[in-house]
C-alpha cells in the first residue's frame, strides 16, 4: 500500500470515528448563550465539525469521487451502528448488569426522529460541502485554499443545523426558539470552521511532504 492510500484511509478512518461518536453523544445537551440568549447545543456538535475538515482534506488530496465515498461509507457505518444499539435495546438488562435497560435506553437509543434527521442533514449537508469545494476550487483555479473550505463547509453547516432542528422540533417549537437555535447551532459550527483552517494548511502541507505525488 502506498503512503497516499495510506493517507486516505487513515483520513476515511478519523472522518467515520467523528461521525460515529458524535451521534453517540448527541443526546446530552449544554447551553451556552451567544449573544441572542442562551440555546442548547448537544455535545455532539463538538466532533461533528472535523467531518467537514476530513471531507475537504479528502476533496483536496484524493479528489471529490473519494470524498463521496468516505461519506458513504460513514452513512453506511452509522446506519449500522444505530441498528447495533436498537438490537441490545430488545434484550431485558439481567438483573445483576452494572448497566440496567432504562440508563441503556436513555444514553444511547435517541428516537427515531432524531436518528432521521441526523442521518437527512448529515448526507445533505456532506455532499453539498464537497460540491461547493470543488465549485471554488474550480472558480479559483487551485488557489485560495482557505476560500473553499471557509465558503463551503460555512454554508454546509447552516443547512446541516437548519434541516437538524427543524425536522426535531419543527411542529413542536415556535420559530422565535427555532431560529436562534439553528444561529447558535450553526455559530459554533461556524467559528469552528474558521479556527480549523490552519490545520487544513497543515494536512496538505504534510501530506505533499510524507506522500509526494511521485510516490506509489
Amino acid at each position: 500500500m502506498s503512503r497516499h492510500e495510506k493517507s486516505y484511509l487513515i483520513l476515511a478512518s478519523l472522518f467515520v470515528a467523528s461521525l460515529v461518536v458524535c451521534n453517540l453523544i448527541a443526546q446530552k445537551f449544554v447551553e451556552v448563550d451567544w449573544g441572542m440568549g442562551p440555546v442548547l447545543l448537544s455535545v455532539g456538535a463538538l466532533p461533528y465539525p472535523i467531518t467537514f475538515l476530513v471531507t475537504d482534506l479528502l476533496s483536496e488530496i484524493h479528489g471529490r469521487k473519494k470524498a463521496n465515498h468516505v461519506v458513504w461509507a460513514g452513512f453506511v457505518a452509522l446506519a449500522f451502528v444505530m441498528g447495533v444499539l436498537w438490537l441490545g435495546s430488545i434484550f431485558p438488562a439481567a438483573s445483576d448488569s452494572p448497566l440496567d435497560s432504562t440508563t441503556y435506553d436513555a444514553a444511547f437509543q435517541g428516537t427515531w426522529r432524531v436518528i432521521l434527521a441526523s442521518m437527512i442533514a448529515y448526507l445533505c449537508a456532506q455532499f453539498v460541502d464537497i460540491r461547493l469545494f470543488h465549485f471554488w476550487k474550480k472558480i479559483t483555479h487551485g488557489r485560495h485554499l482557505w476560500l473553499r473550505n471557509n465558503a463551503s463547509t460555512v454554508f454546509s453547516q447552516f443547512l446541516d443545523s437548519a434541516l437538524v432542528v427543524a425536522v426535531i422540533f419543527g411542529g413542536d417549537k415556535p420559530l422565535e426558539w427555532i431560529m436562534p437555535t439553528i444561529c447558535g447551532l450553526w455559530g459554533f459550527k461556524a467559528l469552528v470552521a474558521l479556527a480549523d483552517t490552519p490545520l487544513l494548511y497543515l494536512g496538505t502541507w504534510a501530506h505533499r511532504k510524507w506522500a509526494p505525488p511521485n510516490e506509489n
